[in-house]
């Protein structure tokens, strides 16, 4: 289920979950990979094949000059060509994977059929030095043993890579990011995106945790009505809801996805 494709000389991984359904292209959140879909991809059974990539930068996909849109849209355009997905996709995208799939629509919109957002928002000011993202900076990219590199990432940091360090073809361990990397890519997402996100017009869902500190209820309630189109399940979590709500998340996506 999992293969490798070259772009510009970087591997890009991806997960097929295979099936005969129609395809659905699920973009992870930051410093995440395309497994955290696992389980959706088992929600949503033979109605739907499940592709989930490892973003640029991302789990075993490799590191990439920078994390600008272009990029990341440029990668995932490429997947669609190399899986000779032709017809408009259906696209999910979650945090940062829910920022690049609404740009995607936007920029592309004879590739996508529908965009389900998971919890991203449109006007984005990261606090990369914050409790949000400021722990990445005292983080280790590697370390000679799994419990050194979990010692660095610290209780924070921790949660997100516990299960998911890399071991090294010579010895020693590895993140599935690299922190400085993690914050460029905020960066890159800094500002106000309210024109791309009226930019596509095929059918979209938002799916909102209502506790986000992400994305505020009022945001999100613009983001619907003004886009046409739209439609709106709301979840009583936070930001992260595909981990901490997975039942409601995938209820959610299959409802939207079987209307079609």
């Amino acid at each position: 289920m999992r293969h490798t494709m070259t772009i510009d000389g970087r591997a890009l991984s991806y997960l097929d979950f295979g099936g005969p359904g129609r395809p659905l292209l699920a973009l992870h959140g930051g410093m995440s990979e395309g497994l955290a879909f696992a389980g959706l991809a088992d929600a949503l059974g033979d109605a739907w094949r499940v592709i989930a990539p490892d973003q640029r930068g991302h789990g075993d996909s490799d590191r990439a000059p920078d994390h600008h849109r272009a990029g990341y849209l440029s990668d995932t355009v490429a997947l669609l060509d190399h899986l000779g997905l032709d017809a408009p996709v259906a696209l999910l995208g979650y945090s940062l994977g829910g920022f690049n799939a609404y740009h995607l629509a936007a920029a592309h919109p004879g590739r996508i059929a529908a965009l389900v957002n998971v919890d991203a928002t449109v006007t984005i000011e990261p606090d990369t030095a914050g409790a949000l993202f400021g722990f990445l900076h005292d983080m280790r990219y590697t370390a000679p043993t799994r419990e050194e590199l979990l010692a660095a990432a610290g209780p924070v940091g921790s949660q997100f890579v516990a299960q998911a360090l890399r071991p090294l073809p010579d010895g020693g361990w590895r993140l599935p990011f690299h922190p400085q990397d993690m914050i460029d890519s905020a960066e890159a997402c800094r500002g106000d995106h309210w024109d791309t996100w009226l930019g596509s017009h095929c059918p979209a869902l938002l799916v909102h945790g209502t506790r986000s500190q992400t994305l505020r209820q009022e945001t999100a309630d613009a983001m619907v009505s003004r886009r046409p189109g739209t439609s709106y399940t709301p979840v009583d979590g936070d930001h992260f809801l595909p981990f901490t709500h997975p039942e409601e998340f995938h209820e959610a996506v299959r409802k939207f996805l079987a209307d079609l």
